[in-house]
């Protein structure tokens, strides 16, 4: 395992000019107390909301839609002015039905699955899709609540499923932890997709395959290396330490303002798996390679285009 800098003087002097460089990139486009400003507004929402009565616009899931139209402006003032968000391929999005999109992860916290959701939801006119979290964030008490207000849902079979059955979209990771928690000289190189539980979710139900490439958020809090066996009697994996956290305390965890790319490929039908295709084991896996081979080859693309992340 790595070790951290033996020079607290180096580490100060590391965190000053990497906050110089983010406001020379930023400014004087983003105003960072508007910024803070709104991110203050989003946690005093998050508790009055926490606290108000169930409303029939929550559903089983947790998802409470009159939340995201009150924290629509920190969505928008992320996408459009923090990160900046290019897309590529939106047009290839059905504009209805139940849709299984497969990205990348991208990044330890689930700023991707939220940002690919709200750009679905942009394009199918606020059918918003569900994304999918690891067990582990489930278990953060400040992080599961908020996401599932926001369509995030625990990551299992049986959750997708029974989301596409109902006719709603989901956004899913198929890399899991081991895409999420890749150090920064591990970034955008696109984990083995387990057992190819996607691709037999999707022929068996009958539902398009849309396969996705998020660049930008794998820089947004990159892991320089983890502290593993010390926090392991408190239940956790392991603390990530990146340029800020936990050097800055809890705003460490803010996202840094990286440039993002989304590409959108076009939807695979699951007509085209064949009719056994989800009981044949080498047909599911081979499909499997196939789709993580072209979100691999979508974010070498994506890489090349952009050159700087905060450019």
């Amino acid at each position: 395992m790595s070790q951290p800098p033996e020079s607290p003087d180096l580490m100060d002097s590391a965190i000053e000019a990497l906050t110089d460089r983010i406001r020379e990139r930023v400014a004087p486009e983003l105003d960072m107390d508007e910024v803070f400003e709104l991110f203050e507004q989003l946690r005093k929402t998050a508790g009055a909301i926490g606290v108000r009565e169930r409303t029939g616009e929550i559903d089983e899931f947790g998802m409470d839609r009159e939340y995201i139209r009150e924290v629509a402006p920190v969505l928008d003032l992320l996408r459009t002015r923090w990160w900046r968000i290019g897309v590529q391929g939106a047009d290839a999005i059905p504009r209805e039905g139940p849709v299984l999109f497969v990205a990348n992860r991208s990044g330890m916290l689930p700023w991707d699955g939220l940002m690919v959701a709200d750009e679905v939801a942009r394009q199918r006119d606020g059918d918003r899709p569900r994304f999918l979290i690891a067990d582990w964030l489930i278990t953060l008490p400040w992080v599961q609540p908020a996401m599932a207000r926001m369509g995030g849902v625990r990551a299992c079979r049986e959750n997708a499923e029974r989301l596409l059955r109902t006719g709603r979209s989901v956004v899913a990771f198929p890399e899991g932890a081991k895409g999420a928690t890749k150090v920064y000289r591990e970034r955008y190189q696109v984990q083995r997709f387990g057992r190819g539980g996607v691709v037999r979710l999707a022929a068996e139900l009958g539902v398009p395959l849309v396969p996705v490439a998020v660049v930008g958020a794998e820089e947004t809090n990159p892991i320089l290396f983890k502290v593993e066996r010390a926090v392991r009697p408190f239940g956790l994996p392991f603390v990530p330490v990146t340029p800020t956290f936990p050097w800055l305390g809890p705003l460490g965890m803010l996202p840094l303002p990286t440039r993002w790319s989304l590409s959108f490929g076009d939807p695979i039908d699951p007509a085209d798996f064949g009719v056994d295709a989800a009981a044949d084991e080498i047909a599911v896996s081979r499909l499997n390679e196939e789709i993580r081979q072209d979100i691999q080859r979508r974010v070498r693309m994506l890489l090349e285009e952009r050159l700087n992340p905060f450019a």
